[in-house]
This record gives structure tokens, sequence and C-alpha cells, in this order.
């Protein structure tokens, strides 16, 4: 089963997906939000061609592990677009994905992979919801309940 991940930030959204199998996690690409409707479509489209099965956010809790601002509105983004584009939904914490991600890139440039500073500002949000989609496909990251 085919799933997405979504990251939501405020600039950016980044995408990654698992394959068919629903074992392995890559990072797709980032969306630059120039109206959440755009993201939408965007995303509706990558669904429909690529079979998604179901949607993973990401959740920007707080480091105590609360609902904040943030998350309240990856909430309210994640529900929309789920509804929008028919596929069911999950939650999961999405804390200190995008440093993991970082680490990985620079961990990659040291090995000697050429990146520059823009490259890996564009890539990070995806190999940022690809980390926790792969956390989440070896069972090492739940769904979060946010209505309980």
């Amino acid at each position: 089963m085919r799933t997405l991940a979504v990251d939501i930030g405020s600039r950016r959204i980044g995408l990654a997906m698992s394959d068919e199998g629903g074992h392995f996690a890559t990072p797709l690409e980032v969306l630059k939000i120039t109206s959440p409707e755009q993201a939408t479509l965007q995303i509706l489209q990558l669904c429909n061609q690529e079979d998604v099965m179901q949607l993973l956010v990401g959740l920007p809790l707080n480091m105590d592990g609360s609902i904040g601002a943030a998350a309240r509105q990856a909430i309210a983004w994640g529900r929309s677009l789920s509804d929008r584009i028919g596929r069911p939904l999950l939650f999961v914490d999405e804390r200190l994905s995008s440093f993991q991600a970082e680490q990985q890139l620079a961990q990659r440039k040291r090995a000697g992979e050429h990146i520059t500073r823009k490259q890996k500002k564009s890539r990070l949000d995806a190999h940022a919801a690809a980390g926790f989609l792969q956390a989440f496909l070896d069972g090492k990251l739940q769904p979060i309940d946010v209505d309980g």
C-alpha cells in the first residue's frame, strides 16, 4: 500500500512516498506554497497518478508533546486535504525530523556528494517527510490520536 508523507511548513511542503509494498520511503519533492488550494491540487494529482492509498501528515508537536498552534494548523490542513482527496489520514510526531534530515544531508556532503546550500534547503523538507515516513513504516512511529 502506497503512503504519501506530508511535512507541512509555513512556506514549503515536503513530500515523500513509500513503495507499493510499504517498506521503503523515498523523498519526492518540496512544494513552495503559493496558496493552500494550489498545494492541495498538486497533491491530489500526485495521489491519483501514484495510486496513493493513505496520507501521513507530520505534526510539529511542542517539545513536551503537547499540541500547539502549528500542530493545530497541520491537523486542520491535513483533514481538509484528506476530505478533498478521499484517502485515509494518519498523523505522526515529526519533532526533530528536519534536524535529522539536515544531519543526513550533511553526512552525505561529508562523504563527497556535491550539495550546495540552495540544494540542501530545497531538499530538506522532502527528506524530513521521508524520515518520519520510514520510521512509521518500520513500526518505530505510531499514529497520534488527535481527537482524544
